[in-house]
């Protein structure tokens, strides 16, 4: 639907009257500045020698060499992660995988390497940083791969003819044979330890966690197992930025860019993994203004995946992060190395990473605008008599779950009944309905755009919030309103059916919490009850 020319002209006169955010919020934080300003093209350079230098770092491949094999790496990954600060709580986060179809042809021990520098002021908020450190060559190609290259080799999602020829002794055999994988994803890996070692120089508001997965060349069995145990044990993770393949700047087909990457997020509109990606598109370009960031909305390239899935698939927020400029022909091969990627490229991305885990960590946690089901909540005045923030009943989900499912029909019906200070009779703080509902209205005039919403804990480090709009078709949001601390903002004249509204938390050193949107769940299929006639 598009946004009618009334509301148009709403919005334009917005603009004009309406308090803009402050100036502070989109100024260049010095901390921010400074941890990007110390990443190390050379350390980075440095790191991925190492890397390959252990011959390869297949999951199936030697552990008690101490020279080669992935043993040796995750070894040498752990005391890295050791070294840079002894703010850093680094562990193997360690499973036992049984053996299970062609990739993993016996049981096998897979250790993912975590380091966490927790944070001082919200320890159980965690933004990761992470890439997988393991590598694979899948050696020859069978007859007739060549011409399906264009789709690209996922270790995932092969294409068609990569490895449906091969057996399991195929399999077993490769897991010795020579994998680099300088670019996949020691580029990614790369970035991860590289940050963990400035970062740990720093205190941040939020716990930092840098993870070099292990097992994405079988089918993202560590970041599987880690999304998994997260997710049972309750935590709250804001954010996962993974890397991988962020090492080459020129394609296999010659196509050049140096100053650009890719955030995969997914097809979903509003869900928490765009906002995500929304996030790093702001926050990469302010800090790093030579680098385009370019959002692809959509999971992955086209029937892969990578590490991040695991954790959208738990419901936290997640995206990757990769070059627009594969070479197809050195992915999972032997000449995945050193002088066919570009570090400096690498290391541009590893900016726009610390850029935006620094970022996210100083900032507030993101809002609240849902209310649970069934709960009920008495409406504070909103601006202009709009009934407002519901109270008791107002709860939602930790941060990094979704407050809410991120599509769905309109429900009208739903937040019904509450009475602001005003008398709003349709106020968003009225009861809640059988679902999770956002707390927007249509105010006691039935045309204007009632928000509001409550802080996602203390709210002493708040300085205020800003609202952001944007038409229904926008990639990125449009129209930006700083409020203050109040917890309730109406836009006169402007309709909730032709938009998109949400919410940030602004800290007081200016920095901003990821956007929480208002969006109402999916309607569920009904069941209708007839009676037969006889």
């Amino acid at each position: 639907m598009k946004i009618t020319r009334s509301a148009l002209a709403a919005l334009a006169l917005l603009a004009l009257s309406a308090p803009f955010t402050t100036a502070d919020e989109k100024a260049v934080n010095p901390k921010v500045a400074k941890v990007v300003g110390e990443v190390s093209e050379d350390r980075i350079r440095a790191i991925i020698a190492k890397l390959v230098s252990f011959g390869t770092r297949n999951l199936l491949s030697k552990t008690d060499d101490p020279n080669r094999g992935i043993g040796a790496a995750r070894e040498w990954i752990f005391k890295e992660f050791q070294g840079y600060s002894p703010k850093l709580q680094v562990k193997f986060d360690k499973y036992r995988v049984k053996k299970q179809g062609q990739r993993i042809f016996k049981d096998v021990d897979l250790w993912n390497v975590v380091a966490v520098l927790p944070g001082t002021k919200y320890p159980d908020a965690q933004v990761i940083v992470s890439g997988h450190y393991d590598s694979l060559n899948l050696g020859n190609r069978p007859q007739g791969a060549a011409n399906t290259q264009a789709a690209g080799p996922g270790s995932e999602a092969p294409p068609v003819n990569t490895t449906a020829n091969m057996t399991l002794e195929d399999f077993e055999k490769n897991a010795d044979l020579p994998a680099p994988g300088a670019c996949d994803d020691g580029s990614g890996t790369a970035a991860v330890m590289e940050l963990a070692r400035i970062m740990s120089q720093y205190e941040f508001d939020k716990t930092l966690v840098f993870v070099a997965f292990a097992g994405e060349e079988q089918g993202l069995v560590g970041s599987t197992l880690l999304a998994a145990r997260a997710k049972k044990e309750n935590q709250v993770i804001e954010a996962v930025l993974n890397n991988d393949i962020i090492g080459t700047d020129v394609s296999g087909n010659g196509r050049m860019s140096n100053n650009s990457v890719n955030i995969y997020s997914d097809e979903t509109m509003d869900s928490i993994n765009q906002q995500l990606a929304r996030y790093v598109h702001e926050v990469g370009q302010r800090y790093i203004p030579a680098m385009r960031i370019d959002n692809i909305f959509m999971g992955d390239r086209l029937g892969r995946g990578g590490d991040h899935t695991p954790f959208q698939l738990e419901g936290f927020a997640a995206v990757r992060i990769s070059t627009p400029n594969e070479i197809y022909a050195n992915q999972h091969h032997a000449t995945d190395t050193l002088e066919n990627m570009s570090v400096p490229y690498t290391a541009r991305v590893a900016k726009v990473n610390a850029a935006v885990a620094a970022s996210l960590a100083l900032a507030p946690r993101p809002p609240i605008v849902t209310r649970a089901p069934g709960q009920f909540g008495r409406g504070q005045g909103g601006q202009g008599g709009q009934g407002g923030q519901g109270r008791g009943g107002d709860t939602a989900t930790a941060a990094g779950a979704p407050p809410a499912p991120a599509t769905g029909g309109t429900q009208p019906e739903a937040g019904r009944g509450g009475r602001g200070a005003a008398g709003g009779a349709n106020a968003a703080g009225g009861r809640g309905g059988r679902v999770p509902t956002p707390m927007i209205s249509r105010g006691t005039s039935g045309y204007d755009a009632v928000l509001s919403w409550r802080a996602n804990g203390p709210d002493t480090d708040i300085k205020g919030y800003t609202v952001v709009v944007r038409n229904t078709t926008a990639p990125y949001w449009e129209q930006e309103i700083y409020v203050g601390k109040a917890l309730t903002y109406t836009l006169k004249d402007v309709s909730i059916d032709d938009a998109k509204f949400g919410v940030k938390a602004i800290g007081m050193d200016g920095s901003e919490s990821l956007v929480t949107p208002y969006a109402y769940p999916p309607r569920t299929k009904a069941e209708i009850q007839t009676v037969d006639e006889k």
